[in-house]
């Protein structure tokens, strides 16, 4: 297996706390000192059919933006399907798992100056397979960066615990990068966590801001979760939803709480909000509506859905009730998707802005 390409494993402390935007951000700063880069996930527990092989979500956003000219399948060699685990029980195929793995990295590395390897979840994220996160770094003979959120106690508490599997693999921590840290205490957070992790004999290489709008979901998102279909305006499902509220009181008293960005979940029978909405819609300045989901699968009347049609605002109907829509929504992780072209751009400047590269580059070995 190749062991000469420079690489990096980003890993995380816990599920979505930031190891895509860590590596989407990387991906694009190393571009200003690589030509070739390469990406790959090893392991992928959300996956999207491609060409009838199960690709991991996060590959087909890299390779999106960035064509990678790396064949899709060599980025994502293991999806953790559904039944994954219980056959590997059943049937161990450990081996041949591990030579998948160095395949598809030794594909992914091919003519490259530097490779990203991303994680999936915190350090022991699959070990009931055997290729924990850990395991996986050792596998490719990787260095690793810890992506932890944003606090002080409970970080650096479970830095400690995933630095420590880490090193039971052989495998060296480099440093750790905090993500969606509170912009008015970046500064305190920053001072009190970096000699915290001094203790534990790590580097922090950079804390990023909190931005709302990378923790937000867009109205394709919410209409996957939900089963729903666009009634109207389907090309503005990339409306973010910064709020959502249920529309059950009077128009007048569910617009005079609306803040911009509100996502209104009403049943399709209710004509006044419905109307009170298109008005919204149509203010001078587009209004605070993000766009508006009609519940419990009931149309409105046909004059009025052609109105909706005709007003800038994207609509969804679903067979779910408005509380169940609305929890369902609230359980959403948000995951950036190719398309999601003002989230890339941003998170592309704040890694760049907060993430020291060259350290991390120094640490990996590259001079």
């Amino acid at each position: 297996m190749n062991t000469v390409t420079p690489r990096i494993f980003i890993a995380a402390t816990e599920q979505d706390t930031g190891k895509t935007t860590v590596s989407l951000g990387l991906y694009k700063a190393l571009q200003q000192r690589f030509q070739q880069i390469g990406y790959i996930k090893p392991v992928g527990q959300r996956f999207t059919e491609v060409d009838g092989q199960r690709i991991d979500d996060d590959s087909i956003l890299i390779q999106s933006i960035f064509d990678t000219r790396i064949p899709i399948e060599h980025m994502s060699p293991i999806a953790v399907e559904p039944d994954f685990t219980r056959r590997y029980i059943n049937n161990s195929n450990h081996e041949s798992l591990v030579k998948r793995i160095q395949n598809s990295f030794d594909r992914s590395a091919w003519e490259k100056e530097f490779t990203i390897v991303e994680g999936s979840g915190h350090a022991g994220v699959g070990s009931v397979f055997d290729l924990s996160n850990a395991t996986v770094a050792r596998i490719l003979h990787s260095k690793v960066v810890l992506v932890a959120p944003g606090g002080i106690g409970k970080p650096i508490d479970e830095v400690a615990l995933n630095k420590a599997l880490f090193e039971r693999e052989g495998i060296e921590v480099i440093g750790v990068v905090m993500n969606k840290v509170l912009e008015g205490k970046i500064d305190s957070i920053a001072e009190i966590a970096r000699r915290g992790f001094d203790r534990l004999g790590l580097e922090l290489l950079g804390v990023i801001p909190l931005q709302k709008e990378l923790t937000v979901p867009s109205l394709n998102q919410i209409n996957r979760k939900i089963g729903g279909s666009f009634a109207a305006n389907p090309n503005l499902g990339r409306n973010l939803a910064f709020e959502h509220m249920i529309g059950a009181p009077s128009s007048g008293n569910v617009f005079r709480k609306l803040s911009p960005g509100t996502l209104l979940i009403t049943p399709g029978d209710r004509e006044d909000i419905i109307l009170a909405a298109i008005d919204e819609s149509l203010t001078p300045c587009g209004g605070r509506l993000a766009g508006l989901i009609l519940s419990d699968d009931l149309h409105p009347h046909p004059s009025l859905l052609e109105m909706l049609r005709q007003a800038p605002l994207p609509v969804i109907i679903s067979k779910s009730d408005c509380y169940t829509i609305a929890r369902r929504i609230h359980s959403l992780p948000i995951k950036i998707e190719p398309g999601d072209t003002m989230k890339i751009q941003n998170i592309q400047h704040l890694v760049a802005r907060h993430v020291d590269i060259n350290r991390l580059l120094e640490k990996t070995g590259c001079r």
